[in-house]
């Protein structure tokens, strides 16, 4: 019955996630005509026509996606496309831990081609039609490039040591990959900041003056202590702003968008540093990690039970048992699950919105409501993010609260 389940879940998720994308495009568009209330003093009517149409370029995009996504997952599957490219790496490899990783290679170097006009589309037509992207396309191509060596360099071993796992470890395999696979993504999180982030964007530390100064003075009433502020170079790329933590320990690092320093005064500056260190004052970065770990658990507790069940395999056009083996347990496993998981969209959006009014009122004491407010407006309005989202795909994709909700909440604190 595998297959047939796995059908109506594919076509299920495939069409709400259709008719989401339809529900957003058209709700946005039907109160293009109108600032809300709440925005009219700050965000002129051109501004929120732009930011409703920028929104319903991108949703009709996504729903692209989504077909294309679906199709695709369907070849890989139903089609055989897994056990062609499996008996490709075969050819080429032999067999053996070498063969295993030129197949995992095969499958994700064809599936980032199959992304890649999405990607094109949204980066050359919308980005750069309303006004927000900055790359060329050899430096568009340049990123995809080390993007792929850089997750080459540091994926590749972290997969052999999960087969190696797998197939070395005995019927409790499952727990030592999952504590192998929490203990390197923690690491990742680590040496990101140091060592890859700076391959594609330059970071220098936040020049002195009087902005540094409120932000150390920030710091310190705050009780936290990082590596460095720093300013990224993000108007190479996009004219999008932003502020974010990155980094674990001694190695915190705080990073501003050279757009965002651009745009925003002191005061709102401050204000969006609060609301940052709001989320490092609730945990936040731990509680996610929490998911991360439970999440991950249930994946490998999962995987280790289909692992050895043929009709897993067969049901999911693998037809060739001499390819039933573990690469291919993890890379039919990690493909499909996606489709049963969607349901759960909401839940985790929903704790995300959560930790987003959390950090926003550490932010309100730390600083003043009206500063926070100013700032989110000018984000919203330069960042043409849209101020009338349909509340049920809200439910589903947004990690942040929309932003009337959010403001009003600011604006009674």
């Amino acid at each position: 019955m595998l297959t047939e389940i796995f059908v109506v879940a594919l076509v299920l998720t495939s069409a709400v996630r259709l008719w989401l994308a339809t529900r957003h495009r058209s709700h946005v568009a039907a109160h293009r005509g109108e600032v809300p209330l709440a925005f009219r003093d700050a965000i002129p009517l051109e501004a929120h026509q732009k930011a409703a149409d920028y929104t319903v370029a991108r949703a009709g995009l996504a729903r692209t996606d989504v077909i294309i996504g679906a199709l695709w997952l369907a070849v890989l599957t139903l089609g055989g496309g897994l056990q062609w490219m499996f008996d490709v790496a075969t050819g080429l490899a032999g067999s053996g831990m070498l063969r295993d990783l030129v197949f995992i290679g095969i499958v994700t170097f064809a599936s980032s081609l199959i992304d890649l006009p999405v990607l094109l589309w949204r980066t050359f037509v919308i980005e750069q039609g309303f006004g927000f992207n900055k790359m060329t396309l050899a430096m568009f191509f340049g990123d995809q490039i080390k993007h792929g060596l850089v997750g080459a360099a540091i994926g590749a071993p972290a997969v052999a040591a999960v087969l190696w796992i797998m197939g070395s470890l005995g019927s409790a395999w499952w727990v030592w990959a999952w504590a192998f696979w929490l203990s390197f993504s923690l690491a990742l999180m680590v040496i990101y900041p140091t060592f890859i982030a700076p391959l594609f964007n330059k970071f220098e530390p936040m020049p002195a003056g009087e902005l540094r100064s409120r932000i150390e003075s920030l710091l310190e009433r705050c009780g936290f202590r990082s590596e460095g502020l720093f300013v990224m170079d993000g108007s190479r790329r996009s004219a999008h702003g932003n502020a974010y933590f990155t980094g674990f320990g001694k190695g915190k690092r705080i990073v501003f968008f050279d757009t965002l320093l651009n745009r925003l005064g002191a005061d709102e500056i401050e204000a969006v540093l609060a609301h940052e260190l709001g989320h490092y004052k609730h945990h936040h970065i731990w509680k996610r990690v929490g998911w991360i770990a439970a999440g991950s658990f249930a994946f490998f507790a999962l995987l280790g039970w289909l692992v050895d069940a043929p009709w897993f395999f067969a049901e999911l056009g693998v037809t060739d048992p001499a390819s039933w083996g573990h690469a291919m347990a993890l890379t039919l496993f990690a493909l499909v699950i996606p489709v049963f998981s969607f349901p759960l969209s909401p839940l985790l959006k929903l704790m995300s919105r959560k930790h987003e009014f959390e950090a926003d009122a550490y932010a309100v004491a730390q600083t003043r409501a009206d500063w926070l407010v100013a700032a989110l407006v000018k984000l919203y309005r330069d960042n043409a993010s849209t101020l009338t989202p349909d509340p049920l795909y809200s439910q589903f994709y947004d990690s942040h609260p929309p932003a009337a909700l959010r403001v009003a909440r600011l604006q009674s604190a």
